[in-house]
């Protein structure tokens, strides 16, 4: 007898359906699984084994052969325990087979039969209402499962009282929806003293989307201002969240089926790798630019980071995802992210200072900064420079002016930005291309004629030339203006910074 039950397969943000076949047949007792399966889907055939042991079941003293079809697609994790057991004990005979045609099943198993958490529930879940069948899960992440859609969820504690579920001796009841976490409370702006205008920058940033960078001293604030940025931020829309959650049930680190409107802040350390940045290793998951999607990535201390780890980010800061190519499969990851970096001038990170500066200055800040390729400060939107806080102006009060006062401002030329969303397509102003760069960001007259002066004397690239015009759309945003003006783009200038000559 031949059993089927279906589940899914993880490439990136796409479940694919897979087909779990299970035959016993009169033979020498073996239990194979086949079907480009990894070292974790092999190895859940001791884990079913004692699983179905430990409810007193015990395997035929048959030949019992499991493929995981399509054949030629790679099934990898430990969510192919719960479909696996699931033919096996239809195979058998123990549970009806027709019943099981109408639900996707995924789930680890305990060796005392408890059905445990596993990455991508949510990702099965959606696939499962695109399906229009139901969906077999953990029950832990029963409530993670909820957030797709209204489709039919059996969030199971364990096999038996899954077994008696679909028997219908036993009723598990319904998960209900995780909770939406409430935003966490970060920094404020008023604990920002003085840096005026490194606030200002940071409030485009926050308005239009845009990459930052921060170079100053050390104890200067950067870090601070950078804690300071998912204050100002507008939350997630739901579709955006559910987008987010996706990513992080992929990653494992979706809690409880808590889902969260609050944009993510990621701050990997400079020694991250490549993988850990961008994605990869040897099961492929979302690296921290994917984690950050719709949210923050802050880079600090940017020049210690190795430099192809740098440059690795330079696709996924243009295009807004990142592909993970390896032998055995190519996945897709989103990465639309705004980047915040900070770093030092030079090595010794006191430049301006005669005093503290090092015997190598000004040369040793040409060599410092020149670790960051070129191509990766282009796609940098804003550069400010930071200067030291004097004590003068720490011991002044706080600024009346706090993150909710910018948030406000923030909000306001995001919805501007969510008005104009029909005819240019894309979320905000770090985005906007083609025929809605044209529409919206064409400077007036003034403008245009002090743009061309400043792209002919910095020796504006394209991209520069072009990322210009977005942030200027953005500061004529902030002020309620609609056409882009020569004074918005003379601000916007301010922030384009050139390279140090050796």
């Amino acid at each position: 007898m031949v059993a089927l039950v279906r589940t899914v397969a993880y490439l990136g943000l796409e479940a694919r359906a897979v087909e779990v076949q299970c035959s016993v047949a009169p033979g020498l007792p073996k239990f194979n699984i086949v079907g480009l399966a990894d070292k974790a889907v092999g190895e859940s055939k001791e884990r079913v084994r004692a699983a179905l042991s430990s409810m007193g079941l015990a395997l035929p003293p048959k030949r019992i052969t499991i493929n995981l079809s399509p054949a030629d697609l790679p099934k990898e994790g430990s969510h192919y325990d719960l479909p696996i057991a699931l033919a096996l004990l239809a195979a058998m005979g123990v549970t009806d087979a027709e019943q099981l045609t109408d639900w996707i099943a995924v789930g680890e198993l305990a060796l005392d039969a408890r059905i445990v958490a596993s990455p991508g529930v949510l990702l099965a879940a959606i696939h499962a209402s695109e399906a229009e069948c139901g969906l077999i899960c953990p029950k832990t992440q029963g409530a993670e499962a909820r957030w797709a859609s209204e489709i039919p969820i059996c969030a199971a504690p364990d096999l038996a009282s899954l077994l008696n579920h679909l028997k219908g001796t036993q009723q598990l009841p319904p998960p209900e929806a995780g909770e939406v976490a409430e935003p966490g409370r970060g920094p404020d702006l008023k604990q920002v003293k003085g840096q005026e205008t490194a606030k200002r920058a940071l409030e485009i940033a926050a308005a239009g989307g845009h990459n930052l960078l921060m170079i100053g001293p050390p104890g200067a604030g950067k870090s601070l201002l950078a804690s300071c940025l998912p204050g100002i931020l507008p939350p997630l829309t739901p579709p955006e969240a559910l987008e987010v959650s996706m990513v992080q049930s992929v990653a494992g680190t979706l809690d409880d089926g808590r889902i969260s409107r609050a944009r993510p802040f990621r701050a990997p350390h400079h020694s991250a790798s490549m993988a850990a940045l961008t994605g990869g290793g040897l099961r492929v998951k979302p690296g921290e630019v994917s984690l950050a999607h719709l949210g923050v990535l802050f880079l600090d201390e940017l020049p210690e980071f190795q430099r192809a780890v740098l440059d690795s980010l330079r696709q996924p800061l243009e295009t807004g995802s990142v592909d993970v190519a390896r032998a055995n499969a190519h996945v897709t990851f989103p990465a639309n992210v705004q980047l915040i970096a900070a770093m030092n001038p030079c090595r010794c990170g006191h430049l301006g200072d005669p005093a503290l500066a090092c015997s190598r200055a000004p040369r040793c800040a040409a060599d410092y900064q020149s670790k960051v390729s070129g191509p990766m400060l282009d796609r940098i939107d804003l550069h400010v420079e930071v200067d030291p806080v004097s004590a003068a102006d720490l011991a002044l009060p706080p600024p009346a002016e706090g993150s909710e006062e910018v948030a406000a401002r923030v909000l306001s030329a995001r919805n501007r930005q969510t008005g104009r969303k029909e005819r240019t397509g894309v979320r905000s102003n770090a985005d906007l291309d083609g025929e809605g760069l044209e529409e919206f960001a064409t400077p007036d007259e003034a403008g245009r004629q002090l743009l061309m002066q400043a792209a002919t004397a910095m020796r504006l690239s394209a991209r520069s030339y072009t990322r210009m015009l977005r942030v200027a759309r953005t500061i004529a945003d902030l002020a309620g203006a609609e056409q882009v003006g020569r004074i918005h783009v003379a601000e916007a200038l301010s922030y384009r910074r050139q390279a140090p000559r050796a």
